[in-house]
């Protein structure tokens, strides 16, 4: 919790006075009762039961000041809300690599049903945009919010040749900086989840694709996706395709996204879940003041109460 009126937290030392001269009060009524030799007598002139009692009522005065101190130092707290024009553009290889059926029925077929799954998951008020590389990289639909159009779009993709990973995260940087007029000067709060089983082959370095990104402020998640087992058909010869997985480490860690591993589709649908809760979304400091000014009125009543039933009052 933090405070957007801190300056009001110094009310705490008048009221640590306060508390104080109270306590200061009841010693010197203590000394005063002493003085006062006539024990019969002061049995009769003073009120009988406990102590405790008369601390009742000021110690509720002292709580309800101490709640509306700070609710006048406009306490917040951190909250997730919606990000406005939240946009989120999914990468996803379809290379040659990704027909292998180490996880059936095989690579891009489980990659895309759950990227499909994803996206129908993701709110309504949320921009997606596809982009599908191979040897090189395509924008195959801006950042949209019909959803049913990306979904469609992943369904109809075919593999080729070559693995541009580089040239991925470039054309969805493109894809971000065209989603309106604004975009240029004030672009959309957006990030990149990217999936890809193999090392960059083709088009510019994945370094380069770093600093374009940090340069834009987009972080870029990617999901290594396949076992070290796989392997495909290639003119009539048996490929190993393992996954490459440190190539996709450093561009997460190099953008500020996070890295994920995928060995199944259920896997990978756990991903995009975990990946879901976190975008889209940003931290602030929402003023909760409120609950305090409701707290201190509780405290004044309780001490009305006490006042009246204890009879106490303030020194």
């Amino acid at each position: 919790m933090t405070f957007l009126s801190p300056a009001w937290l110094w009310l705490f030392a008048a009221l640590a006075a306060l508390a104080a001269a109270y306590v200061a009060a009841q010693f010197a009524r203590r000394r005063h009762a002493l003085r006062f030799t006539n024990l019969p007598l002061l049995d009769l002139v003073t009120p009988s039961g406990p102590d405790w009692r008369r601390h009742v009522a000021p110690t509720l005065f002292l709580v309800m000041m101490g709640l509306l101190v700070l609710a006048a130092a406009r306490p917040a707290d951190a909250v997730r809300v919606p990000r406005d024009r939240a946009t989120i553009i999914i990468a996803l290889d379809v290379s040659l690599s990704m027909d292998a059926d180490d996880v059936p029925p095989n690579r891009l077929t489980a990659a895309k049903d759950a990227a499909q799954k994803f996206v129908r998951d993701l709110p309504e008020r949320f921009n997606v945009g596809l982009v599908a590389f191979a040897r090189s990289a395509a924008v195959v639909v801006s950042p949209t919010i019909d959803h049913q159009a990306v979904v469609t779009s992943l369904a109809n993709l075919n593999t080729r040749a070559g693995t541009a990973i580089g040239e991925a995260v470039f054309s969805s940087l493109d894809s971000i900086r065209s989603f309106d007029q604004q975009a240029v000067t004030d672009p959309p709060p957006a990030a990149i989840v990217l999936l890809s089983d193999g090392d960059n082959t083709s088009g510019r370095s994945v370094a380069e694709a770093i600093e374009s990104a940090v340069n834009a402020r987009v972080p870029v998640s990617t999901i290594a996706y396949g076992t070290q087992e796989g392997t495909v058909s290639i003119d009539g010869r048996e490929v190993n395709v393992p996954v490459n997985k440190n190539t996709l480490q450093s561009l997460s860690q190099g953008t500020g996204g996070r890295a994920y591993e995928a060995e199944s589709g259920s896997e990978l649908r756990t991903v995009y879940e975990q990946i879901g809760t976190s975008l889209g979304y940003r931290t602030v400091n929402q003023e909760i003041s409120h609950r305090f000014v409701v707290a201190a009125a509780l405290a004044g009543l309780l001490f009305a109460v006490s006042a009246l039933l204890l009879g106490t009052r303030l020194p």
